[in-house]
């Protein structure tokens, strides 16, 4: 039995010249991604080549489908949480994870702490990878695992670099902010004090709103335009009472140059791990082709 073959006509009648409508969706798409914040449909009908009236109909399109988003205050477009599920999915494949792997091994040796690596997926902090010393402690998070972004070191550090309408978009009603341990932001005013704090600071921190008793600092790794790709952690337990190095992180808590972080109990930004995180998230945005955002 013969076997079917598409038919001779089909570059002809499926070529690139013959679906205008998806290649110009794309061009607004890749216009979306290439500006740090939302735009106006007329920088997105210049930069595309595309007329105005077909721009407004290609982006209720996206937007019906959840790659755009209109902010009609600011009458300008974003990309959606569906760009962000998309883009999530490609990271959760091997490229990504086989470049991360090795910083992270080598950061667990280095510290005795667990080290994960986190994307954002809409509003949550998905795990791909969590590397543990020989001795680990018990903590939630797992491969795979899903958390709310704004209750993570690793989520509020890529959230710390996604443009305020973003962040609004992510975060648009008080439902979405869930808390596991009885503490964490409960509002979008909340957590944009805690992301200002971890802007001034340097880098993000999480004292006990994931675990009882367990504390993460985070850095995130950035793409080849500067945005957040991923984000690096290390988790260590931490109790609020404890003193002088008692907890194991070279940190006393808040004290001289340790500024208190917003809506973190006890005022620890042990720097020193965050040292390590830092430059184990600048070589993975080295080795990803990435950028880093202007100091």
């Amino acid at each position: 039995m013969a076997q079917d073959k598409p038919p001779d006509d089909l570059p002809q009648r499926h070529g690139p010249g013959n679906v205008p409508a998806l290649r110009r969706g794309l061009a607004l798409l890749g216009v979306l991604a290439r500006h740090a914040g939302p735009v106006t449909a007329a920088t997105l009908a210049r930069e595309a080549g595309l007329p105005r009236s077909s721009t407004y109909h290609l982006l209720a399109e996206l937007q019906a489908a959840g790659f755009v988003v209109h902010l009609p205050a600011e009458r300008r477009y974003a990309l959606g949480i569906a760009a962000f599920e998309l883009g999530s999915s490609y990271l959760r494949h091997d490229p990504l994870e086989r470049l991360a792997g090795p910083i992270l091994r080598r950061l667990v040796d280095e510290t005795g702490h667990t080290a994960h690596l986190g994307v954002l997926h809409g509003n949550e902090l998905v795990y791909l990878i969590k590397e543990r010393p020989p001795q680990p402690q018990t903590v939630v998070t797992d491969v795979g695992v899903r958390l709310p972004a704004q209750l993570t070191a690793s989520g509020r550090a890529m959230l710390t670099h996604l443009p305020n309408p973003q962040v609004r978009a992510l975060f648009p009603t008080a439902s979405v902010f869930v808390r596991r341990t009885g503490r964490g932001p409960r509002s979008l005013a909340e957590l944009r004090a805690a992301l200002a704090a971890h802007h001034r600071l340097g880098w993000a921190v999480e004292d006990g709103h994931v675990t009882a008793e367990f504390a993460s600092v985070a850095y995130p790794a950035f793409d080849h335009g500067g945005r957040p790709l991923a984000a690096i952690s290390l988790t260590f337990r931490h109790r609020c009472a404890d003193t002088g190095d008692a907890d194991g992180t070279g940190s006393t808590g808040g004290t001289g140059a340790d500024a208190p972080v917003a809506d973190t109990e006890c005022g620890g930004t042990w720097p020193d791990l965050a040292g390590r995180v830092r430059r184990a998230a600048g070589e993975l945005t080295t080795r990803v082709g990435g950028l880093p955002p202007p100091a």
